[in-house]
């Protein structure tokens, strides 16, 4: 930890901790050593690449440079979309019913067993909903939880919220599922549109979501350690709660432009708008969801439960000091992809990969390479843009249904994103955390899930 940290002092009778714990301890104490910045992981990931697609492919070391500068800035559309999920989501929960409604969440924890389990459950039904939600929820439910039972080792806490985050490509802001689901996307002449019915709610993905959500909670309780000499705490001052002010003004004697920034109605108004829309689009689509029509739907809710102008503009602005990282990092993110893509790096792996696979075994064999893919492009929707094309012409050769390898494509993006730091930026960043503190303990929820999602893919998919 960093020198705000300190050693919970205890008079209780110590306890053994169980081999769960002692194996996330050791994880802890390597990450704390070992992991870089979540920067510099990027900048070590574009060297890693850069270097792979010289050795394994046929590109110099100045056509990787060219691909690197080409895909810089290849994703900026991509990059304002995830921006704005992340502030309007963030936004929504610090609206008055929404905050409330989470203070009355943490209010249920007692103790660090009810701690590890509020805040796990808390991420994950957020992450359902929205990956952004999900992040955003993990990180205010670990501070006001952490305040509110100081003996919780809050390291694990937070990996528990940020573990959470493992199942967003089951829910519904699931990019690829998204993806292939929105008229026009670039595989549609060779798959079609594949509707959601045939990815998000397909009994494969629901049984990965039902395991993982009434199991993991358990998983991550398990790992907190049970010798309170273990446990580190962050100063509960330094924890204080991320709000905006709701209050109610008097308009009498205010201007009429003032009365405008104040009003109700304007908000409404707005509100209103979206939901006509939404309604509209739902109506004659289905419950077709894009990443456009998400973040409409978040739009949606925050103006309909915001007081005015005013106080939506103080939520948007705490909301946005959180991003900064995405816009540091995704660029070189976007340029590790040009490179994977551009010299041919992702093609040698899926090729590699698939070569070994049969028809009963392509789903697991595509989760693992999306798991590694992960690692260098994390984002679903990028990732996907890399991967599908050897991917898909694969699963139709092999007899495959297409929708089984969006969906193995999709778990494992989310899978690997335990031991990549890029997603837990502005988690932490709302959380008063460190990468290095909590990712040891997340490895737990790789090693775990990643068993989980093996077998349902191996033996029912």
């Amino acid at each position: 930890m960093g020198p705000t940290a300190k050693k919970l002092e205890w008079e209780e009778k110590p306890k053994s901790n169980n081999i769960i714990a002692k194996l996330a301890i050791f994880f802890a104490k390597l990450a704390e050593r070992w992991l870089p910045d979540a920067f510099v992981f990027a900048i070590l990931l574009t060297l890693i690449a850069f270097v792979s697609g010289i050795f394994l492919t046929e590109s110099s070391p100045f056509d990787m440079v060219i691909h690197w500068g080409d895909g810089f800035w290849g994703l900026l559309e991509f990059t304002a979309q995830i921006i704005t999920t992340f502030v309007m989501s963030y936004a929504l929960a610090l609206t008055k019913p929404v905050s409330n409604l989470l203070e009355k969440a943490a209010g249920l924890c007692k103790g660090p067993a009810s701690a590890i389990l509020v805040v796990t459950f808390s991420s994950l039904i957020g992450s359902l909903i929205s990956w952004g939600l999900g992040l955003v929820v993990a990180g205010i439910m670990a501070r006001l939880v952490g305040r509110k039972v100081p003996s919780v080792d809050y390291r694990v806490l937070v990996a528990a919220g940020y573990s959470g985050f493992i199942i967003w490509e089951g829910g519904l802001s699931s990019s690829p599922s998204l993806f292939v689901a929105t008229e026009g996307h670039n595989f549609q002449d060779m798959v079609g549109l594949i509707p959601t019915s045939e990815t998000l709610f397909s009994l494969t993905n629901i049984i990965l979501v039902l395991v993982i959500f009434l199991t993991l909670p358990f998983v991550m309780l398990l790992i907190h350690p049970k010798r309170p000499e273990d446990r580190v705490t962050i100063s509960k001052d330094l924890l204080q709660e991320t709000k905006i002010t709701h209050e109610q003004i008097k308009t009498k004697d205010m201007k009429p432009n003032e009365k405008l920034d104040n009003s109700r109605v304007i908000v409404l108004a707005g509100g209103l708008l979206g939901v006509t829309y939404l309604t509209a689009q739902f109506y004659q689509n289905g419950f077709a969801l894009d990443l456009n029509i998400v973040n409409l739907m978040f739009l949606t809710a925050a103006l309909l439960l915001y007081s005015n102008v005013k106080e939506l503009g103080n939520g948007i602005k705490a909301a946005s000091g959180s991003v900064g990282q995405f816009a540091l990092q995704y660029p070189f993110y976007a340029g590790i992809m040009g490179m994977i893509s551009g010299s041919g790096l992702a093609i040698w792996l899926s090729q590699n990969i698939s070569s070994i696979a049969s028809d009963q075994t392509l789903p697991f064999f595509a989760f693992l390479s999306s798991g590694l893919l992960n690692m260098f492009i994390p984002s679903g929707g990028g990732q996907w843009a890399v991967q599908a094309p050897i991917m898909l012409p694969t699963a139709i050769e092999m007899g495959v249904d297409p929708a089984k390898i969006v969906t193995a494509v999709a778990w494992g993006d989310a899978w690997t994103n335990m031991i990549q730091p890029f997603w837990a930026v502005p988690m932490l960043a709302i959380a008063g955390l460190r990468i290095r503190d909590m990712m040891g303990f997340a490895t737990i929820t790789l090693l775990y899930t990643g068993i989980i999602i093996a077998i349902v893919l191996l033996f029912i998919s």
